[in-house]
């Protein structure tokens, strides 16, 4: 919590007291036995330095402690990226609306939980029967009993000492969430939600699992109760709405063939994406995994090979949105749609169904490798 706290500047004595700049100190002139006036006594304002500027800030506005069977949490604009503490709470339901630095979560049991982006890690320790939707750059648990988290990952979510853990995509949506993930510096296409890394397995036991694909966020995690002080905060978790894409992650696909699609840095990218998983999802396809990461020319002739002479230029803009789709006849229908939606934009989508998987291995081998996965 050091950022609760601003230090003091002290000085250091010289063997006489100390005083005050408002303080009139005189001292005696040999010579003429008049006294001179030293300090501020021209009725001049104290000097004001930037930490005398800094608003206040209270430690108790940024935590959550041993609190039971009740409704709490912050509302949009309460936070703006400080850190948050909740812990010893029971039977809870704690809505955090905001964008956050960070979230330690300790010795909370029975409650159910919302945060909204963290630019750095979320933290469960000691918490047992806890259900969750969660944004974060890092995830974490560590001596947590059955726990169920709606999750969005930029990294490899990791538990430790930890059982009954099960997983899901985050489906999640409320007014402000768009602009929380940007001033995090969250992507919603970088979502290793699946990749879970046991830190301490057990021969023989599994300590983590995925959630089935029908879980409904609402009913792990459900919206604030009409009497709230949250009940104005519009929520949905649908699936068309939900701020970060819907992927399948790590489940078994149902299809051998799958296909990568690329949009490359511009005004509508981001659009560009939503618009295709929309595209696709009406004719049946599954999106598999998404990826936004930046690249240099060497990495585009290393990925790209054959094509990368007509894409080299394009990723000097900015990163590239990366989506893999899968389904039988997905890549005749995805270059379908690259034509007729997206004619006047610069994409990249395999060419063919007998080369598509040796894209999509490409791809995000590269993506995973410069995100350090």
């Amino acid at each position: 919590m050091g950022c609760f706290f601003s230090k003091k500047s002290k000085r250091k004595s010289s063997g006489r007291d100390e005083r005050t700049t408002t303080t009139t100190t005189t001292v005696d002139t040999a010579a003429t036995g008049n006294a001179v006036s030293l300090g501020n006594s021209g009725g001049e304002e104290p000097r004001q330095y930037s930490w005398d500027k800094r608003e206040k800030v209270d430690p108790k506005d940024y935590m959550l402690t041993g609190l039971k069977d009740v409704t709490v949490g912050r509302l949009p604009g309460t936070l703006n990226g400080q850190q948050f503490v909740i812990q010893e709470c029971e039977n809870c339901d704690i809505y955090v609306f905001d964008h956050s630095a960070a979230v330690t979560i300790d010795d909370c049991v029975n409650c159910r939980v919302v945060l909204g982006p963290a630019k750095g890690s979320v933290f469960f320790r000691d918490c047992r029967d806890v259900r969750c939707v969660v944004a974060c750059q890092q995830f974490r648990t560590r001596d947590c009993k059955r726990m169920e988290v709606f999750l969005c990952c930029a990294t490899q979510p990791i538990i430790e000492s930890s059982t009954g853990m099960r997983f899901a995509c985050f489906q999640y949506f409320y007014p402000e969430l768009a602009f929380h993930f940007k001033d995090a510096g969250l992507s919603v296409f970088n979502n290793n939600w699946s990749n879970v890394h046991d830190f301490t397995p057990v021969s023989g036991e599994t300590n983590w699992s995925l959630l089935p694909e029908a879980s409904a966020v609402l009913e792990s995690v459900p919206p604030p109760g009409a009497e709230s002080e949250f009940k104005s905060v519009r929520i949905s978790a649908d699936t068309e709405r939900s701020i970060v894409p819907l992927t399948k992650g790590g489940r078994r696909k149902a299809s051998e063939e799958s296909c990568l699609f690329v949009f490359f840095a511009g005004d509508y990218s981001t659009a560009n994406a939503r618009k295709l998983i929309d595209e696709a999802s009406a004719k049946g396809f599954v999106l598999i995994q998404t990826k936004e990461v930046s690249m240099r020319p060497d990495d585009v002739k290393r990925v790209f090979q054959n094509s990368a002479e007509d894409l080299v230029e394009c990723v000097t803009n900015g990163p590239v949105i990366a989506l893999e789709l899968s389904g039988d006849g997905v890549v005749e229908a995805c270059r379908s749609i690259a034509d007729e939606v997206f004619s006047g934009t610069k994409v990249f989508v395999s060419d063919n169904k007998n080369t598509s998987s040796r894209d999509v291995d490409g791809f995000f081998n590269f993506a995973d490798m410069q995100m350090g996965l």
